[in-house]
């Protein structure tokens, strides 16, 4: 588009409403991603296998976790 039909529709806009800031608005907010989780290596109590699980998921015992893998079985 040309800069003066770009404009054109702006006042278009802007006419039927009038609380309308453009298209990066008035606070331009920038989220920022979540932090990823914390992973631990773990070695399964049934494959012997290390995996590595986040730490919220782990049981109190370490020796006792079963991976994923092994819970499908």
């Amino acid at each position: 588009m040309s800069r003066r039909k770009d404009r054109e529709r702006f006042q278009r806009i802007k006419e039927q409403n009038p609380g309308y800031t453009g298209f990066r608005g008035a606070d331009n907010v920038v989220a920022t991603p979540p932090a990823p989780p914390v992973l631990e290596s773990v070695v399964c109590s049934i494959c012997n296998r290390r995996r590595n699980v986040a730490m919220e998921t782990l049981p109190e015992d370490r020796s006792s976790f079963v991976c994923l893998r092994c819970q499908g079985e």
